[in-house]
């Protein structure tokens, strides 16, 4: 029994660290440590929110693809998550439409990988 702990123990304290990454169509893989990320359970469209309050950058996975938002104020953020209806409110007021997206990236207000 006693081996089976150090064995597992072992292996645990062995394994690389793996940190989680979002794949964001036009700019790579995200690191997302620096990020508080949340899943919403509660919207169909909206499936996971991931907020880095320093950078003021947002990334939303919409039906399994992950969207990036820039220069969004942590209490935008909070509307967001608090909102009846997450999904009305992200196409709303996130995402916008083309010609006005309010938080949309662009390359010179992307913040770094």
């Amino acid at each position: 029994m006693i081996r089976s702990v150090a064995a597992v123990l072992a292996l645990l304290w062995t394994a690389p660290v793996v940190t989680e990454k979002a794949e964001i169509s036009d700019r790579g893989a995200i690191d997302l440590a620096p990020f508080a990320c949340t899943d919403t359970p509660r919207s169909s469209i909206v499936q996971r929110v991931c907020y880095d309050e320093v950078r003021r950058y947002l990334l939303v996975n919409v039906s399994g693809s992950y969207r990036d938002y820039c220069e969004l104020s942590a209490a935008t953020f909070n509307a967001f998550v608090a909102a009846p209806s997450m999904g009305q409110f992200y196409k709303r007021s996130i995402e916008g439409s083309d010609r006005d997206a309010p938080f949309k990236c662009g390359t010179q207000n992307a913040p770094a990988n």
